[in-house]
């Protein structure tokens, strides 16, 4: 029997449960004995001058060893923006210089060492930064007007553009057309273990860097290049992460700047950033503007569809000023539309940089053609699940181009939305609805539908290979060591069970290696939903190989042919076909001979992954407070490895869609001031908030790689946070509503709701 599809246990947990993780911070390795600890002085204004630092003070403090500012940095190069096409005039500088600008709540103007990290908090009070106000810039209505130009080298607060406007007779031929501008609210990531870093210089000139992050391949690179050192000379270490959703992707400034650090001081240093700082510097996710523009057919067809992003790129742009690409790219949905039409245009502003955050772009592209579809069903007074049905793309299993670009793998919408709406009781929960309307009870119920596919595993700079070393040890045990970077999804479990399926050797004797770049120098890590689909079919890949290498060397000690050995997983061997039990070891194959494979694996194309969703929620009309009682989803990820790990990526990625749906926001005052800079005011969603999710299974193999696995770490996050919105406004549609923004907070529907209210009356009067 396969031990692959079966519900394996992770094998972390055990450790996790006992020993507890050991993150950034927990690390007591002896080359960071008598380490110094970094605390970051960060400006306290959104967009201004700084006219002075005065650290005179600071060095004076007890314990503090040495206070940095922009003048001490030598020939430190300011830090170019990611992406190529980007003006070098949104570099950001290591330390804002006096004359210089801060372009967020959170930029940098100077550092302090101290000896114990509680001694830096009480010294970076104690430098004195004078900045002169300029007015800032919070919205991206308000970057386009250009009236207050962030970066006066750049001359614009445009950062890029893509796509063309759409034709004006775009929708023409449309007999109906419905617009509506819509949010896509910006968000924290808000992993449990903030970001961190270490660094240690060795005598033979090379750092050694431990931090959190979700590839330590790329943030060595970045790294390195950073402070115009060779790669050879930077060690990256990952230890355990407690969570990344995206933001962790590659190296932050400061985690370079440690290092740097570390190499004036002439001793290690260390650093871990408070929750508000976290709230304030670490990358955050979403922040579209968007208009939907839907038309089509009074029976149900959408002919027409265009996509207007405005993306906010906050203070210093980076990967988040390309997202708005893949949302185009992912613009059509799940839809047979004819003519689809996307854009997108991206501004700085005085906010927190937007980086990837769990789903990076599509789900943008998911809300947006979820809520046009619900418009459109509103205005044709249609069933919003039949006008998905009407709409959607054929089934198939040989490639798809779409509309906006796209070519889909392999898929089958109708059925997926036909079998979450049967799980869900979709006829009885309306009839229930239609009698609690009817009855005008303050408990209004709501049922959101929604459809989405994603695009996994695609080249997003991080290339579509992965790299997969395997080795079997004369002791019988194995070892894998893998370019992925896990935080929480479970390789060591899912890449043991890979092997084991190939060789016999039990999981629980095989061990998973990551995030070392001297032992794996070359990785993509983990993003996009791409590790299983690349990672672990890299680690497939090198099984088969081993045992091709083996059964050449069972063969001289057998003296059989090759072609008449086969793996005895019984045995965890090779044997004579026929004839288990008779042959070699592996522990006997590896006593007097290595034996190991390093391999790399690499995709054809990336993969689509989709689903359906169906939300219930209970709305009380008095008051505007959503509670969402029962979430069921389809969510087919093609060949399911490991279900009980399956079901932890969903169950976690839709509990944080609906966070995003429900509750989530991040915001600033007109001064640039963050509101939200604690889980005091800024709420993500827990147990409490959420029923048990009823999970419908589906599965849909890909052609695109030899498991048949597509990405399931982002999709519960691009379906689950339409449904719920959809959701919320179904359960407020009888009383005029038509639209709620997210986070669709009970202050949010009670507006709605008034101002529906207040709009009748209006039209009555008039009448």
């Amino acid at each position: 029997m396969s031990i692959l599809g079966t519900r394996v246990v992770r094998t972390e947990d055990p450790l996790f449960l006992t020993r507890g993780a050991v993150y950034t911070d927990d690390l007591t390795d002896e080359r960071l004995a008598g380490a110094l600890h970094a605390t970051f002085v960060r400006s306290n204004v959104a967009h201004g001058t700084v006219t002075s630092v005065d650290a005179s003070a600071a060095r004076e403090a007890p314990g503090v060893v040495a206070v940095y500012t922009a003048e001490d940095l030598g020939d430190l190069k300011p830090v170019p923006p990611p992406l190529p096409f980007l003006d070098a005039g949104f570099s950001r500088p290591w330390l804002v210089p006096v004359g210089g600008r801060v372009h967020f709540v959170g930029d940098l103007v100077a550092v302090v060492l101290t000896e114990e990290r509680y001694q830096g908090e009480d010294a970076a009070e104690q430098v004195v930064v004078d900045i002169d106000p300029l007015p800032a810039v919070v919205t991206t209505r308000a970057a386009a007007t250009d009236e207050t130009v962030l970066f006066p080298e750049v001359g614009t607060n445009k950062v890029a553009a893509f796509g063309e406007p759409a034709p004006e007779d775009f929708f023409a031929d449309c007999e109906v057309v419905v617009s509506r501008a819509i949010t896509n609210q910006r968000v924290a990531a808000a992993p449990l273990e903030t970001r961190a870093a270490s660094a240690a210089w060795g005598e033979d000139g090379r750092v050694t860097i431990w931090c959190t992050n979700q590839g330590a391949q790329q943030a060595k690179g970045q790294i390195a290049g950073w402070l115009d050192l060779d790669p050879a000379l930077v060690h990256l270490i990952t230890p355990d992460v407690g969570g990344g959703f995206g933001a962790k992707i590659g190296a932050d400034q400061e985690y370079a700047f440690v290092a740097w650090l570390a190499q004036q001081a002439g001793r290690p240093v260390r650093w871990s950033e408070s929750r508000s700082e976290n709230m304030t510097g670490m990358l955050q996710g979403r922040a579209q503007d968007q208009v939907v523009t839907i038309g089509g057919s009074r029976d149900g067809k959408v002919t027409a569809y265009s996509l207007e992003v405005t993306q906010d790129c906050g203070a210093y742009p980076r990967i988040g000023t390309v997202l708005p690409t893949l949302t185009m790219l992912m613009a059509a949905a799940v839809y047979d539309i004819p003519k689809v039409h996307a854009q997108a245009t991206c501004y700085a502003t005085n906010g927190t940089s937007i980086g990837a955050y769990r789903g990076a772009g599509r789900p943008e592209a998911t809300a947006a053609v979820e809520r046009a579809m619900d418009l459109f069903a509103a205005e044709i007074g249609m069933d919003p699940a039949e006008v998905r049905r009407i709409n959607f793309i054929p089934a198939f299993t040989e490639p798809v181009q779409t509309s906006s670009g796209a070519t889909y793998d392999s898929g089958d919408y109708e059925a997926a939305l036909d079998r979450v709406l049967e799980a869900a009781g979709y006829a009885e929960l309306r009839a229930e609805q239609a009698r609690r309307r009817e009855r005008g009870d303050v408990r209004q119920l709501g049922i959101g539908v929604s459809a989405y596919v994603e695009i996994t595993g695609a080249d997003s700079g991080h290339g579509t290979s992965e790299n997969a070393e395997l080795e079997v040890h004369p002791d019988g045990t194995a070892t894998v060591l893998t370019g992925t970077s896990p935080h929480g999804q479970g390789h060591a479990t899912t890449w043991a069970m890979l092997a084991s399926e190939q060789l016999g050797i039990p999981v629980e004797k095989i061990t998973v290696l990551h995030g070392d770049t001297d032992k794996v120098p070359d990785g993509g890590g983990t993003m996009g939903s791409r590790s299983l689909q690349q990672g672990g079919a890299a680690v497939h890949q090198a099984a088969v190989e081993l045992v091709e290498v083996a059964r050449k060397r069972a063969a001289e000690l057998l003296e059989a042919n090759p072609d008449d050995l086969e793996v005895d997983l019984a045995n965890a061997g090779l044997s004579v076909k026929g004839t288990p039990g008779t042959g070699v070891t592996w522990a006997q194959l590896a006593a007097d001979e290595q034996l190991i494979v390093q391999t790399t694996f690499t995709a054809n194309a990336p993969t689509f992954p989709f689903g359906a969703h169906v939300a219930v929620v209970e709305t009380d009309v008095e008051s505007g407070k959503a509670v969402v009682t029962r979430l069921v989803t389809v969510d087919d990820a093609g060949t399911i490895i490991n279900p009980l790990l399956a079901e932890g990526q969903r169950h976690g990625g839709i509990a944080q869609g609906v966070g995003q749906a429900l509750l989530e926001e991040i915001l600033y005052d007109e001064d640039g001031n963050p509101q939200t800079s604690t889980f005091a005011d800024y709420p993500f969603v827990s147990a409490t908030e959420l029923p048990s999710f009823e999970l419908v299974e589906m599965a849909t193999p890909t052609p695109m790689n030899p498991l048949g696995a597509k990405g399931i770490g982002e999709a519960g996050t691009i379906g689950s946070t339409p449904a719920v919105q959809s959701a919320v406004v179904d359960s407020v549609a009888h009383l005029g509503v038509r639209h709620v923004d997210m986070p669709a907070t009970s202050m949010r529907v009670w507006r709605a709701i008034r101002e529906a209210q207040n709009s009748g009356a209006q039209k009555g009067s008039t009448n």
